[in-house]
């Protein structure tokens, strides 16, 4: 078995062991469905290239894994990022879609607790990889990332999992700023960064929001009614009527709702649309 097809093996015997991938106490269901795999080589220019598109601050794969192994001698041709995602199950998805300004239980638990099967995918992949005795590290759960102010996109962060994902060949950008991938926009992403070496995807597409019909055909723009606070226009997302909505009212609301202490996430903007569950077609849009 060839490393890639190995690694999703690993990836995807994790998600379908329900210890591991549940929403919790009550929903004993599995937080998101079968994952899809991409892979993106360490010395793709479109690394360094996001320290223009996202900004100075945003580690390359060499970058981060230098300052997680400072004693390794590597160059960025031998490295090699994983990247996943993790499409959000049925039943979320039907919860989400008949709300209008608060979010479901379901999706409150799969950002809070799902994002918590998140973080433990990308230490069992780090493991499971060390383990084969390949150096590897998960960006997001290493003491280099961190949230920080953007002139340009108000905040981001020193590692974006979708830019990585696009990079990896798993889909592009929408008006809402989600990635629209071949299983939708309604998912969560993780990454890992390794000393390995694997043939990156194929990038089915040559822009990077050629999924999205609002750019692409000029139709659909579904999403910019779904969301409750005006965040969305044809301008595009506005984070900070986000931020406001995601806390403190749905944090306050999941709490006293649903005894969910510090949680957030709408996603009314990622179902009820057209990408919701798929890149969308043509016809969608009208």
């Amino acid at each position: 078995m060839s490393v890639d097809q190995w690694l999703k093996q690993v990836i995807r015997e994790f998600m379908r062991d329900p210890k591991e991938n549940n929403l919790g106490d009550p929903f004993r269901e599995p937080a998101f469905g079968d994952p899809l795999v991409g892979f993106g080589k360490g010395d793709d220019p479109l690394f360094q290239e996001m320290k223009e598109h996202v900004g100075p601050f945003h580690m390359t794969p060499l970058e981060i894994f230098q300052k997680s192994f400072p004693d390794e001698k590597v160059t960025a041709a031998e490295l090699t990022v994983i990247s996943w995602v993790l499409p959000q199950t049925e039943a979320t998805k039907k919860d989400n879609r008949t709300q209008d300004f608060y979010p479901s239980e379901r999706w409150v638990r799969a950002r809070m607790f799902g994002e918590k099967v998140n973080d433990r995918l990308r230490a069992h992949v780090v493991e499971t990889l060390q383990q084969r005795g390949i150096k590897a590290v998960a960006p997001v759960l290493s003491p280099f990332f961190k949230r920080v102010d953007s002139e340009k996109f108000v905040f981001a962060s020193t590692w974006s999992e979708r830019h990585v994902a696009f990079v990896a060949g798993l889909g592009t950008f929408g008006l809402c700023d989600g990635l629209i991938t071949p299983l939708g926009k309604a998912m969560r992403l993780g990454s890992v960064v390794a000393k390995v070496d694997i043939p990156p995807s194929p990038r089915p597409y040559k822009d990077y929001r050629e999924y999205c019909l609002f750019f692409s055909h000029g139709t659909c723009g579904k999403c910019i009614s779904r969301c409750p606070v005006g965040a969305l226009s044809e301008k595009g997302h506005d984070k900070r009527k986000c931020e406001a909505h995601l806390r403190p009212t749905i944090r306050d609301y999941a709490r006293e709702k649903f005894g969910i202490d510090q949680a957030y996430g709408c996603g009314l903007c990622q179902t009820g649309v057209p990408c919701e569950s798929k890149i969308p077609l043509v016809e969608e849009g009208k």
